[in-house]
């Protein structure tokens, strides 16, 4: 496994790995429904919901690498929806 805010650096769904820790931290991040620690472990099939301001990124973890190349990035995980929700006014 990989800590679940590396994973996010790692697979570029979060840019920066602080900001990674940020949104785990603020309780924006699910693992399997439920809300995770930027130090819980991610394995291939976890499902992830990120919440980034008013989307709603829901994704499945098909690997877990430690170096990739960043044009790889995405083969670590599928989009398995993306929604739109509701928001009040936040820093991101």
């Amino acid at each position: 496994g990989m800590r679940l805010d590396k994973f996010l650096k790692v697979s570029r769904l979060v840019k920066r790995r602080p900001v990674a820790k940020a949104l785990c931290d603020e309780g924006r991040v699910e693992i399997n429904g439920k809300v995770a620690k930027a130090g819980h472990e991610v394995k291939p099939g976890d499902e992830l919901r990120i919440r980034f301001g008013q989307r709603l990124l829901h994704v499945r973890v098909e690997a877990v690498r430690e170096n990739i190349r960043k044009e790889e990035a995405e083969t670590l995980y599928t989009v398995l929806s993306e929604e739109r929700v509701a928001a009040p006014e936040e820093p991101f």
